[in-house]
């Protein structure tokens, strides 16, 4: 993959050369409520490639502080997710392991007159917060005693409050300009089991103040985060040096990547799963990890396209064809060239024996040719592309097949369409042709030029196969769609099924396998596919097509 090279790991070299960290130790700390997407890539890119750089390490952590919504299957689709993109954790750690400290750290604040046990309600701590131009107000709860707030918190552990009753609570300053610094919360009560501690714990942490302290735990020289922590930061360092954690960790932030016609939001996608508008988390739209796999992408191809996407403190948004371009640059001089009909229409060469079945020789790529050669079919009967035939020549700059002109199948002959067949319906179903035996491909013919190239599939060999073809599942917001909601601009032809034929050596293709159909783009097959239901999907098209 490309080298990496960014403003953290300018940081990063400085933080050494300087003395302040003798190692580079970083973290990717997912919530198991979810499924990783490109988004998450971003960031698993990045810690493990910068730590990587250095000689450093990175570990996982699961921040499962939440056991509202954190389930186990969502912590082994992370874990693979990793794997997938090349990457092995220096540890596994989970949010949880550390609850009995965090807890202890509450403790500590507590005993230094830091922290207070609330007895409001979300809504009052709402009103008592102030706003951006107003300061807030003490609760009344805060001026308790430590021996009182170490007793209701202790309650609070012990199950003696319902959900919402009461809150633990930094003690820091209401009026501060930093909305995050009035006063936060530090534990909630929750009622619900957890999905690795059971119904050991009834009360739960709170991301600001437990994930620098997992982060000190860890030894983590250089927390990375989006930068919509930013204004958290402070927080951050106070938690830390409050609780008068051994190491310090520093947090640093980076601008969030935004790609067009994607969905960036977990809540979104979520949304797309339960409301059945995709067929699952690895629906071959989805911007999701598993998706992006199913659909033919590969690792190195995400890897390079986040290393290409680079890093600021900037918001930035990238065309989504851009990750297009990375597949196309890959794997155009390592996959196979085998010919598809998407769009089959029948042909039929009249002066070709009826019972032949010949093979041409054709390169399975033709821009490396240490992938080899391949046998092609050619007989009386054959499919092409409805798109590659009009009736009638539209202009000079048409190069396939029409009535009275002449092509060359590649790697095959010319042939000549004399004459349409249609249905009741008016629509073409076969073309009836003639062929130039003299004009075998790779036979030296020179004798006239044919209106262009076409590919075909033998028809009495071919393989029936279905062939899914995407455009994006999301409309980016416009002017005009300002006012609608993110589900009113879903692309209602994001999947088109198309049902055609691929050529007979393809019967023993398995799932991920990836080919470059012949003038039709580049195909995966699906992980649903058999060796009796062909399905491939098309991972983008051999250049851009979508408007």
């Amino acid at each position: 993959m490309r080298e990496i090279n960014n403003f953290i790991k300018t940081i990063m070299k400085k933080d050494l050369e300087e003395g302040k960290v003798t190692q580079i130790i970083t973290r990717f700390p997912p919530e198991p409520n979810a499924y990783l997407h490109i988004g998450h890539a971003r960031a698993i890119v990045n810690d493990f490639e910068l730590a990587k750089a250095f000689g450093g390490y990175t570990n996982l952590r699961f921040d499962d502080t939440n056991p509202i919504t954190e389930e186990a299957e969502y912590v082994e689709a992370i874990i693979e997710d990793i794997k997938w993109l090349g990457y092995e954790p220096a540890n596994v750690f989970f949010g949880s392991d550390y609850f009995e400290a965090t807890y202890d750290k509450a403790v500590f604040l507590i005993k230094k007159g830091l922290a207070y046990v609330d007895d409001l309600s979300v809504e009052e701590i709402s009103i008592y917060r102030g706003t951006l131009t107003e300061p807030g107000k003490n609760s009344p709860y805060r001026d308790r005693s430590v021996e009182e707030n170490l007793k209701l918190f202790q309650e609070m552990r012990d199950g003696k409050y319902p959900n919402g009753a009461k809150i633990l609570r930094a003690k820091i300053d209401m009026s501060s300009p930093n909305m995050n610094m009035r006063d936060p919360v530090m534990y909630r009560i929750l009622h619900v089991p957890h999905h690795r501690q059971g119904n050991k714990w009834c009360i739960y942490p709170m991301y600001d103040f437990a994930h620098p302290l997992q982060d000190a735990f860890e030894g983590i020289t250089h927390s990375l985060c989006s930068i919509e922590y930013d204004n958290h930061r402070v927080l951050y360092d106070w938690f830390v040096e409050k609780c008068e954690m051994d190491h310090v960790p520093r947090q640093y932030e980076w601008g969030r990547l935004n790609i067009t016609n994607t969905v960036m939001s977990k809540r979104y996608l979520r949304q797309l799963v339960e409301g059945n508008y995709v067929t699952g988390y690895d629906d071959p739209r989805m911007p999701t990890l598993v998706g992006l796999k199913r659909r033919g992408f590969t690792a190195d191809v995400i890897k390079d396209f986040i290393v290409y996407t680079g890093l600021s403190r900037m918001n930035s948004t990238v065309n989504a064809d851009d990750l297009d371009n990375f597949l196309r640059e890959e794997q155009k001089l390592i996959t196979v060239r085998p010919m598809a009909i998407v769009n089959p229409l029948k042909v039929v060469i009249d002066n070709y024996p009826e019972d032949k079945v010949e093979y041409v020789d054709g390169p399975n790529n033709m821009e490396n040719e240490a992938l080899g050669s391949r046998k092609i079919a050619f007989s009386k009967y054959l499919f092409i592309e409805q798109e590659d035939f009009v009736i009638k020549k539209p202009n000079r700059k048409w190069k396939r097949l029409s009535v009275g002109d002449e092509v060359r199948l590649m790697h095959a002959y010319f042939i000549k369409c004399h004459r349409v067949v249609k249905d009741d319906d008016g629509r073409i179903i076969e073309l009836r042709c003639t062929y130039d035996p003299e004009t075998k491909s790779g036979s030296g013919f020179k004798g006239r030029k044919p209106n262009g190239t076409i590919h075909f599939v033998e028809a009495t060999t071919a393989l029936p196969a279905t062939f899914n073809l995407f455009e994006p599942l999301v409309f980016d917001e416009t002017e005009e769609t300002k006012n609608t909601t993110f589900i009113e601009r879903l692309n209602p032809h994001s999947w088109a099924i198309h049902h055609g034929f691929v050529e007979a050596f393809l019967k023993d293709t398995k799932p991920l396998d990836r080919f470059q159909f012949i003038r039709n783009g580049y195909y995966c097959t699906d992980k649903e596919s058999s060796s009796e239901s062909l399905i491939f999907n098309r991972i983008c098209p051999l250049k851009s097509s979508f408007n």
